[in-house]
């Protein structure tokens, strides 16, 4: 993990649950540093700062990861402890987690990302004092992994000579789960997008790097935790970047997509992995017709 501010102090909380076996304290430690990462990746850098929106935005942040109902559930559990010891230490007067829930449901099906959420990501304005390659990098990262529905390690993976894009019809090819090859198109933006980027990418990325596509500030190899930033800089509501690809094999479903063509460019070797695309599909379907028809 990353480090954190000490005022979060993680380590004194741990220290305090005397009555819990060894796996539930260092699971509770991990919960709560976790939440601290991204509270400060947001700008809240101590306790203090924390209020009942955020942590509403963080347990959705958690939905959005797909994550299993019991995981996101021993997260707030972890959470509530957190508060308690907070107020009981003097270091909040206020404990923000008193009416903190775990989401109701299963919370198994994929998010699927709605337009306004897509535009925000692939169109939004850039900030002022962004710079060029930063903004040609993130297009670029964001197009491929919604136009081509990639894992982020995948594209994180991903090497100059893995690039096709000679034409409009461009390609990758990427090495999935168990080391398969797979070749995937790319979508036309996409392909537009890698070549603006590639034409400042020696600005990033220096020789000794080698052939990494992508790299960041340190000039290193993209890591999955960088495309996190990449979408949480980026995103108009909390997103993890699997729902990129949720979205990718949904809205192709939508469009009458054969499940077995969207099977082979998701890289699943079963099948009914990828049915459970169907099921987010017909359940966009009936919303569509539930609010649009008049008799429905």
């Amino acid at each position: 993990p990353d480090p954190i501010d000490p005022s979060w102090r993680v380590d004194d909380f741990a220290a305090s649950l005397t009555a819990a076996s060894g796996h539930t304290v260092s699971a509770y430690r991990s919960d709560v540093h976790a939440f601290a990462e991204w509270a400060e990746r947001g700008g809240v850098r101590a306790p203090d700062g924390v209020d009942r929106l955020l942590l509403r935005r963080y347990v959705a942040h958690l939905t959005t990861r797909r994550l299993a109902k019991r995981t996101i559930a021993r997260k707030v559990a972890a959470l509530r402890k957190y508060g308690r010891w907070l107020m009981r230490t003097d270091i909040v007067r206020v404990d923000p987690t008193s009416s903190l829930r775990a989401p109701a449901g299963d919370g198994r099906l994929p998010r699927v990302l709605s337009d306004p959420e897509i535009t925000g990501l692939l169109d939004g304005p850039a900030p002022d004092d962004e710079p060029l390659w930063r903004r040609r990098r993130d297009d670029a990262v964001l197009e491929v992994l919604y136009g081509s529905g990639v894992r982020v390690s995948e594209l994180c993976g991903l090497d100059l000579g893995d690039l096709r894009l000679a034409t409009k019809a461009g390609g990758i090819t990427v090495w999935g789960k168990g080391s398969k090859e797979r070749a995937v198109p790319l979508s036309e933006p996409a392909v537009d997008a890698l070549r603006a980027w590639l034409q400042v990418r020696h600005e990033v990325v220096p020789a000794e790097t080698g052939a990494a596509v992508f790299g960041n500030e340190r000039g290193h190899r993209l890591t999955p935790r960088d495309v996190r930033r990449i979408i949480d800089r980026r995103a108009v509501s909390p997103t993890h970047p699997h729902a990129l690809r949720h979205s990718f094999a949904t809205h192709l479903l939508d469009g009458g997509a054969d499940l077995r063509v969207v099977q082979e460019l998701l890289g699943h070797t079963d099948v009914s992995t990828t049915q459970r695309y169907t099921h987010v599909s017909n359940e966009r379907l009936r919303r569509v017709y539930a609010e649009a028809h008049p008799r429905s």
